[in-house]
């Protein structure tokens, strides 16, 4: 399977026919083609929201996810207030990233700040460190120390 290679006059030309096909149902066996960091620029996909990321964060998902659902679909505002007197590991993490996500949101894409609210936010696996605790009788037991991949997204309310 060829990836067809787009040029930014192309794609400025075609860009309703071309996001009309990639937001159309379709079932899982017939994926469309990932654009590239260039084309999705060109198309103006990704310019209504602010992300952030962070990888490798000493932490279960579980954790993670405990506190991301008290903030999902929160305004950023309130999502920071929540964030600032929630007593749980995960919380100074996302607050980190949320004012990230608004960073980037406000600076990169122009977005009005008063408007931002947590749209979407989730906490992948990551890898796993694998440690041995000596046990009794000459033993060892398996420490696993898990990591996550935590994902924040802000949008703007219409």
């Amino acid at each position: 399977m060829e990836k067809k290679v787009m040029s930014k006059e192309f794609l400025q030309e075609n860009r309703e026919e071309i996001l009309k096909e990639r937001s159309a149902p379709r079932p899982k066996s017939q994926k469309v083609a990932l654009l590239t960091k260039k084309e999705r620029k060109a198309l103006g996909i990704g310019k209504d929201e602010g992300r952030a990321e962070a990888k490798y964060v000493r932490m279960s998902s579980r954790k993670a996810n405990v506190v991301i659902a008290l903030i999902k679909g929160k305004s950023l505002d309130e999502a920071v207030a929540i964030l600032k007197y929630t007593p749980k590991a995960a919380s100074p993490v996302l607050e980190k990233l949320l004012k990230s996500a608004e960073a980037n949101a406000v600076n990169n894409n122009g977005l009005s700040r008063d408007a931002l609210y947590v749209s979407d936010c989730f906490a992948n696996q990551g890898p796993t460190l694998k440690r041995i605790m000596p046990r009794a009788r000459g033993s060892a037991s398996r420490i696993h120390k898990r990591t996550t991949h935590i994902t924040l997204v802000l949008k703007e309310r219409k």
